[in-house]
């Protein structure tokens, strides 16, 4: 996962909690006549904006992703700490201020939903964002070692796993294979809303997975603790894929 900074300010928890969470990617970009373009240039393309120092605080970490969202919404987008600096900078050790649990839906990636760079969040995505032991020890890992200030669990709308989900417990009828763990795990969001009629009740479905997900993991004994002392905050949020605006549901720190 690579070293994680710890600022003197942060409180610094170590116990037994051991995770591991790696994103590789790769990419290369060729100029207009084929051939790959000379380093120069590429950072010459590349954004030159820095997002600042990370915010320490929940309200001021959830501030920074909603502004960051604000412009992904406009198309003002900065493109904060994308560039080769950034890259070198924090190669060593990082610092994130915020963790994201997320759908794996190709539509909703958390970095460009909210205008955000290399080394600023800790992203996990699952179908669904369902959580499940070994995806709570990486939602616990920049919290629990270096004061990660904020978990935002991030529903969005459409989402194929939580309909699919639906018309699976609705009907009775298992998914294949270990989709079907999908199901079980957002059987708590079906059973609330069968409860109420609603006009569309997958959408109500992936509001309530999002809303009890965020509470669940406020009381995981890793996570409890900090979000008592008010170092921790975890928000539902709900993504639409018609307007790109973020919704916060619950758990926005007052201060």
């Amino acid at each position: 996962m690579g070293s994680v900074s710890q600022p003197q300010r942060r409180a610094v928890i170590t116990g037994g909690l051991v995770a591991t969470a790696a994103v590789i990617t790769g990419c290369s970009t060729t100029s207009d006549n084929g051939s790959a373009p000379q380093p120069s240039a590429v950072a010459a393309a590349a954004p030159a904006s820095s997002g600042g120092a990370p915010p320490k605080t929940p309200s001021a970490a959830l501030a920074r992703l909603l502004d960051g969202n604000k412009r992904w919404v406009n198309g003002t987008l900065q493109r904060p700490n994308q560039g080769l600096d950034r890259r070198e900078s924090v190669a060593e050790e990082q610092d994130p201020y915020g963790v994201i649990v997320s759908c794996i839906d190709s539509r909703v990636p958390p970095e460009m939903v909210f205008d955000t760079g290399i080394g600023d969040l800790f992203s996990i995505r699952t179908g669904g964002q369902v959580v499940a032991p070994v995806v709570t020890g990486s939602v616990e890992y920049g919290p629990v070692t270096s004061g990660t200030p904020l978990i935002l669990v991030l529903g969005h709308q459409r989402c194929g796993a939580v309909k699919a989900s639906y018309k699976a417990l609705k009907e009775r009828k298992p998914l294949p294979g270990d989709l079907q763990s999908i199901a079980e795990a957002v059987r708590p969001a079906y059973e609330t809303v069968s409860k109420v009629k609603h006009a569309d009740p997958v959408d109500a479905m992936i509001r309530a997975h999002a809303q009890q997900t965020a509470a669940g993991l406020r009381t995981d004994p890793a996570l409890a603790p900090l979000v008592k002392k008010g170092g921790l905050a975890v928000v539902s949020a709900y993504y639409s894929l018609d307007t790109g605006r973020v919704e916060i549901i619950d758990g926005a720190p007052s201060a």
